[in-house]
């Protein structure tokens, strides 16, 4: 394989656990598509034929370990997918504990991803998807409501922007977006999403990146 220059982080991921009978859920693939603005991501898997059709097109790189030769969780397996890319080290995610250890003890930081929740906070902490999280209202005045009450609870930046709907010319027929980029707790707003998308939904609104 052709090595590729350096030149974006390597995240480097396990589907298996979060694509299981190789259904690939559409939050982890849109997860996969977000990671790959930033980064170059690569497939690792024991059953890359199970998901290969699914999964065709949507990462820059596939290994499958019967045809490395080599199996997860032995640490060479990293090794030679590091190799063959010409990266020094990366970010690996796989839901099961045992090889995402054995990627940490062949120089990647190894991630336990045991569900899409989980993997959405791995990438957002490591800033490996963009941090912002859009609040889509349908009122004016709860979307200020709303973003008053969350800056006063720590979030950042809470601006409320006015969305006019793609096609619309009726100056009413408008969403009201709150943008958050940061999280009381200083992680990205990305890393919150679940409970962003459950605040959202008790507003009649949604969540958009």
């Amino acid at each position: 394989m052709e090595r590729t220059p350096a030149l974006k982080p390597l995240l480097l991921l396990d589907l298996d656990g979060v694509a299981p009978g190789g259904l690939v859920s559409p939050e982890a693939l849109a997860l996969v598509r977000a990671a790959r603005r930033q980064c170059f991501v690569a497939l690792l898997s024991d059953t890359t034929t199970r998901v290969e059709a699914t999964l065709d097109g949507e990462f820059d790189a596939v290994f499958n370990s019967a045809r490395l030769g080599l199996a997860k969780p032995d640490p060479a397996v990293y090794r030679r997918v590091l190799d063959e890319l010409g990266y020094s080290s990366g970010v690996f995610c796989d839901d099961t504990a045992e090889n995402a250890e054995a990627a940490t003890a062949a120089g990647l930081d190894g991630v336990h991803v045991p569900d899409t929740a989980a993997l959405r906070t791995a990438l957002a902490v490591r800033e490996l998807i963009p941090p912002t999280v859009l609040l889509v209202l349908p009122d004016r005045d709860e979307a200020e409501e709303l973003a008053a009450e969350l800056l006063e609870a720590g979030w950042g930046p809470c601006a409320v922007h006015r969305d006019m709907l793609a096609g619309e010319d009726d100056a009413e027929d408008v969403d009201w977006v709150v943008e958050l980029t940061t999280a009381p707790d200083g992680l990205p707003a990305s890393a919150h999403r679940a409970a962003l998308d459950e605040l959202a939904e008790e507003h009649d609104g949604f969540t958009a990146d």
